[in-house]
């Protein structure tokens, strides 16, 4: 993932991705908020409370404002690698309880209460993901929650929509058990594995299900969520 990459799609990242999701029959926001509400509904079953949150690779800040308001946090802070999306970010939705910081400028300080992230690591040389993990991870207090996002390989669906994004060619999926392994590597206990996303909107009125066939892999998304220990081994 480059700043360069992401800093022609600054002005076009809306179209790009509406572009590659019509075939869904929803939106960005559609998922962006479905994402944010389920990660409220995990924190709560952990009987977490987060005062602050880090949306990481936010790009044009589309997420950022659910994460807000779903989490009932006081403060939410995007970073990301495109100097660019970051201005965009913050023109549309800076406010005193939301910025965005270039990921080189950012300084981890063990106080963040949730990471969220999503699609973001598929765009991440494979040889740096490890380094990208590590960085969050120092960014979260002992006992701080990581809900990992990354588009579903195994779903037929997922894979076509990516051919048709444009932002996506460069793209290398990770498998949920890679994903797994990836987040262990850097320390973190996995907490659980979800599957989202199932049913296009024509077929929205069977998504009544999809809150109890989650574990199983059909989602066009999964979310590892993981915590940080309290003591590191």
């Amino acid at each position: 993932m480059s700043e360069a990459h992401f800093d022609d799609y600054s002005e076009k990242y809306d179209s790009a991705l509406a572009d590659s999701l019509s075939a869904t029959g929803e939106d960005k926001d559609f998922f962006a908020r479905g994402r944010a509400s389920f990660v409220a509904k995990c924190l709560q079953k952990q009987n977490a409370q987060p005062a602050s949150a880090m949306d990481y690779g936010c790009g044009i800040g589309s997420t950022t404002p659910h994460l807000l308001e779903l989490l009932k946090v006081q403060s939410v802070i995007g970073i990301d690698v495109s100097s660019k999306c970051l201005d965009v970010a913050a023109e549309k939705f800076g406010s005193s309880q939301i910025s965005f910081v270039p990921v080189h400028e950012f300084i981890p300080r063990e106080e963040i209460d949730v990471v969220y992230t999503s699609g973001v690591f598929h765009h991440i040389k494979e040889e740096q993901r490890s380094s990208a993990v590590d960085l969050i991870h120092q960014a979260l207090r002992p006992g701080g929650y990581f809900a990992f996002w990354e588009n579903n390989p195994w779903n037929p669906g997922t894979r076509y929509v990516m051919s048709r994004c444009e932002f996506d060619e460069d793209a290398i999926t990770l498998s949920p058990p890679q994903g797994r392994k990836l987040l262990r590597s850097s320390g973190f206990e996995i907490i659980r594995t979800d599957y989202l996303f199932i049913f296009p909107r024509a077929l929205s009125w069977l998504r009544g299900i999809e809150p109890f066939v989650s574990r199983l892999p059909l989602g066009g998304q999964y979310q590892v969520l993981c915590r940080k220990p309290f003591t590191e081994s």
